[in-house]
């Protein structure tokens, strides 16, 4: 099978034909390794990598098929780790200069959970300075291109394990999410990405653990692929508060959804995000050409409230509780996103802190009511098509002023403070073409049933001119993008000593 094939399939298949030794371990390790050779110069998502381990780890699980070992769900399969979370002997620098030769000697929960379950990991997927933002640029390794235009921006802070799934580099990735950093990329790059419900998936790294704002979930080419990845990072963990006990296996395949039988709400702009003239009239054919798919398709009004200063407060403390010391000893090497979202939050009261969680439960108990006549709403994944890396973030939409460098997300932000699982599923393009991803939001802990709802969805979607995934040119992108790396100021050193303990003020 030639690498271009074999890498074009799902990871569900690659796993199925793992164990059935229609293909091995090593083969699709070494047919990775040389797309991320051929690709990445183009794109710049993959970054710190570790090829050794992982063709020694491959022909481990080589060996393991032909003895006729039990295998785990994600035996064998070439996978990348964002580059927030903890990696035994891997480069983790969280895209800041503080830890650009930060080499944990551990790996965090779900990284081991990953590992457990049979996953290779390749290497660390790009991100924006500590994850904060939606542009996955960082002064570390340079700045990540969409995959469909290597110039604009393939949105974050999951950007660079969007991009290699999208790219076909790597089958599997993870992601995370405070304000839409799965769900955001997702949509920019035309993969799936799900924010599951707070608890879903243990994280140790919250620094206000019994605050849900923050999740880790899976990302992948299909429903299908994000369910496999999604079973086995679940479960409790005694590092995480939220987590509790789960059936993984209750997970591993989609749940069956008849379509024709689910009452569907939809909304343009979530009650009041800011969403460009081009996205509405988008969203508008994509509903159009799916309402026949649903027993109903209903306009619904949204009641978010004060929404947008909930999420800063939030937001804002969660940022004093990371970070005040590395504000404090180190302000001139954090980046303006970090510096500004600490600023604000010094700058709040203990009456606005309250004001803010009071106000969540109150937009938690609006949405919720949404429910007891609809089984999921959609809506727009984001508000806006994919802008240049270069600009930071958008501080306009249609000529308004925006309130500061992430309210652009608020069409994902404003599902955040519900709790509600929420998928990011590739519909087809937008006005700009552009991947266009639909926002697919489950009832609270519905997990199981809205990855199910857009994993029909998604299969319907195949057979509707426009609202397919749409696939980047690859023929594009066999050429090196020098300007990707060109906001790079702090080198890592890749071979540096393994450090001990947690990165203090690690996100």
């Amino acid at each position: 099978m030639a690498n271009e094939e074999l890498l074009a399939l799902s990871s569900v298949e690659m796993r199925r034909r793992i164990g059935t030794k229609e293909i091995s371990p090593v083969e699709l390790l070494e047919a990775s390794l040389q797309r991320i050779k051929k690709i990445n110069p183009a794109v710049n998502a993959v970054t710190a990598m570790c090829v050794d381990r992982a063709r020694r780890e491959a022909k481990a699980a080589e060996t393991a098929v032909r003895r006729g070992e039990e295998l785990p769900l994600l035996h064998g399969l070439p996978t990348g780790i964002k580059d927030l979370e903890e990696t035994k002997d891997l480069l983790t620098t969280y895209g800041s200069p503080l830890y650009r030769d930060f080499v944990p000697a551990y790996d965090n929960v779900m990284v081991d959970r990953v590992r457990a379950a049979g996953a290779i990991v390749v290497g660390k997927t790009n991100v924006p300075e500590f994850g904060a933002g939606s542009n996955s640029r960082n002064p570390v390794w340079g700045a990540t291109g969409n995959p469909f235009n290597p110039m604009l921006n393939p949105g974050g802070s999951s950007g660079g394990s969007a991009v290699a799934l999208a790219t076909d580099m790597l089958p599997v990735c993870t992601g995370s999410d405070t304000g839409g950093s799965l769900r955001n990329p997702a949509s920019f790059c035309g993969i799936v990405g799900f924010r599951p419900s707070p608890g879903m998936v243990a994280v140790e790294r919250r620094a206000m653990g019994w605050t849900p704002i923050s999740v880790l979930g899976p990302m992948g080419r299909s429903v299908a692929d994000v369910s496999l990845l999604f079973a086995t990072q679940i479960g409790q963990h005694d590092t995480d508060p939220l987590s509790f006990p789960l059936d993984s296996m209750a997970y591993a395949e989609p749940w069956p959804v008849d379509l024709g039988s689910l009452r569907v709400a939809y909304t343009e702009d979530y009650g009041g995000a800011p969403v460009e003239k081009g996205i509405r009239k988008t969203f508008r054919e994509k509903i159009k050409a799916m309402k026949h798919l649903f027993r109903r398709l209903d306009k619904v009004e949204v009641d978010y409230g004060g929404a947008d200063r909930c999420f800063d407060v939030i937001r804002a403390v969660s940022f004093l509780s990371r970070y005040q010391d590395l504000y404090t000893n180190n302000r001139k090497m954090l980046g303006p996103n970090i510096v500004a979202n600490y600023e604000l939050g010094a700058k709040l009261t203990l009456a606005d802190f309250a004001w803010a969680h009071a106000e969540q439960t109150r937009i938690f108990r609006r949405f919720q009511e949404i429910y007891k006549d609809y089984d999921i709403v959609i809506g727009p994944t984001v508000g806006v098509t994919p802008f240049p890396w270069k600009q930071l973030y958008l501080d306009t939409i249609d000529g308004k002023k925006l309130n500061n460098y992430y309210h652009w997300m608020a069409t994902k932000y404003f599902v955040t403070l519900t709790s509600n699982p929420a998928v990011s599923l590739p519909c087809g393009l937008d006005h700009k073409k552009m991947p266009f991803g639909l926002q697919v939001i489950g009832r609270f802990r519905g997990d199981g049933e809205v990855l199910g709802a857009a994993h029909a969805m998604e299969t319907a979607f195949k057979a509707i001119p426009g609202l397919a995934r749409p696939l980047p040119n690859m023929a594009k992108l066999h050429k090196p993008t020098a300007a990707l790396k060109s906001i790079v100021t702090h080198p890592p050193k890749l071979n540096a000593k393994v450090a001990r303990g947690p990165a203090p003020g690690a996100l």
